[in-house]
């Protein structure tokens, strides 16, 4: 249990017997009143939005959640397969997949968090290298400033990249920001 002014983004608590994530945690007080803690919360289970004002004082149950290394394997229409070290398959649906469908390929190893013994999320590495698959060449003497240019890299994600990178080049790409990082 940890107080309401305790808690930080990222931290997950039991509101109304559901597991929620805090995005967002504001703390506020005036003169007259007691402070209290405004918070955005998102469910784990359902991906609902909520908010709620909680005195600054009143506790709040955190939940643990676990974390586990494991191996993509393979889509079965319409379950996203995991496997871990011990031989153990996990399968999550696009909606707990999010994002991270963008970087997935075979064999890529993956972090699925559970909750209550299933899995409710995947993360990703932070960086990931992929190869350019197509872009346009680069206009020469462009060379004002930072100057970038769309470039495909699998199917589905488009990455600006400076204007050297060329199609074949493999770059590496933040997962978090959908960013290039650098040229591999």
């Amino acid at each position: 249990m940890k107080a309401a002014q305790e808690l930080r983004v990222g931290n997950v608590v039991m509101v109304d017997n559901k597991p929620v994530i805090v995005q967002r945690a504001e703390y506020s007080q005036s003169l007259h009143r007691t402070a209290v803690v405004k918070f955005k919360f998102k469910n784990l289970l359902t991906d609902a939005p909520s908010e709620a004002i909680y005195k600054a004082d009143e506790r709040l149950e955190t939940v643990v959640l676990l974390t586990r290394q494991c191996t993509y394997s393979y889509y079965a229409d319409p379950m996203y397969v995991f496997m871990d070290e011990e031989f153990n398959q996990y399968e999550l649906n696009e909606e707990a997949m999010g994002e991270s469908l963008k970087y997935l390929e075979d064999g890529m190893e993956a972090e699925l968090v559970f909750y209550d013994d299933h899995p409710i999320a995947v993360n990703l590495p932070t960086v990931v290298v992929r190869e350019i698959t197509y872009t346009e060449p680069g206009v020469r003497g462009d060379t004002s400033g930072k100057v970038t240019k769309p470039a495909q890299v699998g199917d589905k994600l488009t990455v600006m990249v400076p204007l050297f990178c060329n199609i074949g080049d493999r770059i590496e790409i933040d997962t978090r920001t959908d960013e290039y990082k650098s040229r591999v």
